[in-house]
């Protein structure tokens, strides 16, 4: 990567242009703007990158009196545009992490972006000090792209006066991303652009409430939705006593990670995923819905089996009631090798303070990650886009807990409807959907379990793509994984934007 100018006011995006005539004690846009260069297998692609915050005002209203538009919240973004004579023709992509809590760092510097982390994988970190490096799968040479933090995240902030509370929440964080991305669509003169969002683990859920949020605030009809890490049914991860679908939409990443970990010896990935999927759906699901009227010897040959699949004991299998929560297979798996195995990505092992306990003392797949991006993301900003902040940029915080779900009060968080609607509303709407086999914080077969229960027309489901990949939540910091991501995205932008 090489930088043409450290700052320039030419760019592809404006800041407001009103904003010369707010009052003095108003917040402003912030943008830095630089030219770049990016040579991906001899060929040279220009690039502007603007970075800043861009002020989100609201109109109101006080005892039936206009008040005009009031500053509520400064959102940060970072954008990417390939320098072309012919912008509206190019797809643009929205992108954004999830959490609750998370910056865009992780699509940003992990898969999307034109520079990208390096940190090596699972039993090969890197270590500190870290570094980054041109992105050779980056998204930029399909689409341009806008990396979007929600309040409270990366730099972005609720305005002076306004309650950070208020914006820590479903509702209001999926009406903050929408107008973001209305407004930049405007201002870019991107309305004629093939549109897409592309959203990480709650950044799905997000993504699927905006897909209607859009349509029905802003007549905003986007061409696809990439969902990587796919959450769009909470139930499918709720462990509550009493409640067991759970456990069966787990089983195959508990095998699978059983699998990498030489748990199974003698058997390919393909052939443990077909019998720990079948087994969860049939026999598996059978026992747990018949609780106590299972018969004990059909309890016993449930056990074994799940034994086998897992590389428990039937013993420990039996203990929990056929039913092991995840923290206690990631420290079950293991123990007698004194290491734990990782939430994100099962990949990663740790080590707890005590072999013994139930449940392991953290995440070492977080643990790896962190530090990496959080070197990455500061380094980047200032050093190579030219953003000038002494806020922390806040990767992942607890900042917006306790996390409001208040229009899903009594009930499971659920999107899927929401998205099944606003396919059936752009019948052209394609969605492309991501899944690690070692994830752990979103199950493949949970997803699949998700999708199989939308309800979409017949005509519709070819318009669902489906792509799994021998990794975890963050499956790009497996390199083959990445590589082949990126000609999925790639096939995938090419499918949805005709």
């Amino acid at each position: 990567m090489s930088s043409d100018s450290p700052a320039s006011p030419d760019a592809p995006f404006s800041s407001d242009p009103a904003q010369e005539g707010v009052k003095a004690s108003e917040p402003t846009d912030q943008v830095s703007v630089t030219h770049h260069r990016l040579n991906i297998g001899g060929q040279e692609l220009r690039y502007t990158a603007t970075a800043g915050t861009v002020v989100l005002r609201d109109e109101s209203e006080k005892d039936g009196v206009s008040e005009g538009a009031q500053p509520r919240v400064q959102v940060f973004f970072v954008a990417y545009a390939l320098d072309t004579d012919d912008s509206q023709a190019r797809p643009i992509t929205f992108s954004f992490n999830g959490g609750p809590g998370s910056s865009s760092v992780w699509l940003h510097l992990g898969l999307l972006g034109p520079r990208r982390v390096v940190m090596g994988d699972a039993g090969a970190l890197t270590g500190p000090p870290y570094a980054l490096t041109d992105n050779e799968f980056t998204l930029l040479q399909d689409s341009d792209l806008v990396f979007i933090d929600p309040v409270s995240t990366g730099y972005s902030r609720a305005s002076e006066g306004q309650k950070p509370a208020d914006y820590h929440g479903f509702g209001r964080d999926v009406q903050v991303v929408g107008d973001f991305i209305r407004l930049y669509t405007t201002r870019a003169q991107r309305w004629l652009s093939p549109k897409f969002l592309i959203g990480e683990s709650y950044g799905t859920t997000r993504a699927a409430a905006l897909s209607g949020y859009l349509q029905e605030r802003h007549g905003l009809f986007l061409n696809g939705i990439a969902l990587v890490s796919s959450i769009l049914d909470f139930a499918t991860v709720d462990f509550t006593p009493g409640h067991d679908l759970t456990y069966p939409l787990h089983f195959p990443s508990y095998a699978a990670v059983a699998w990498y970990h030489g748990q199974l010896p003698g058997q390919t990935l393909a052939d443990v995923l077909k019998e720990a999927e079948a087994f969860a759906d049939g026999e598996y699901s059978r026992a747990l819905h018949l609780g106590s009227r299972l018969p004990d010897d059909e309890r016993q040959t449930v056990a074994a089996t799940y034994a086998r699949l897992t590389g428990l004991s039937a013993d420990y299998v039996l203990m929990h009631d056929l039913r092991v929560p995840l923290g206690h297979f990631r420290k079950e798996l293991l123990r007698a090798q004194g290491r734990t195995v990782g939430r994100l990505d099962g990949r990663f092992t740790g080590l707890d303070r005590l072999q013994a306990g139930d449940s392991p003392d953290f995440d070492p797949s977080m643990n790896a990650i962190v530090g990496p991006y959080t070197a990455a993301v500061n380094h980047l900003l200032r050093a190579e886009l030219g953003f000038q902040s002494d806020l922390p940029y806040e990767v992942l915080t607890s900042r917006v807990q306790p996390w409001s779900y208040k229009e899903f009060e009594n009930r499971h968080v659920r999107v899927s409807d929401t998205l099944r609607a606003a396919m059936h509303g752009n019948p052209h709407l394609k969605v492309y959907v991501a899944s690690g086999y070692f994830d752990f914080a979103t199950p493949y077969h949970a997803t699949r379990h998700t999708l199989d229960h939308l309800s979409l027309d017949a005509s519709l489901r070819g318009n669902l793509r489906e792509h799994y990949y021998e990794a975890g939540h963050m499956m790009y910091v497996h390199l083959p994984s990445l590589e082949q991501q990126q000609r999925d995205l790639k096939s995938f932008i090419e499918w949805a934007k005709k």
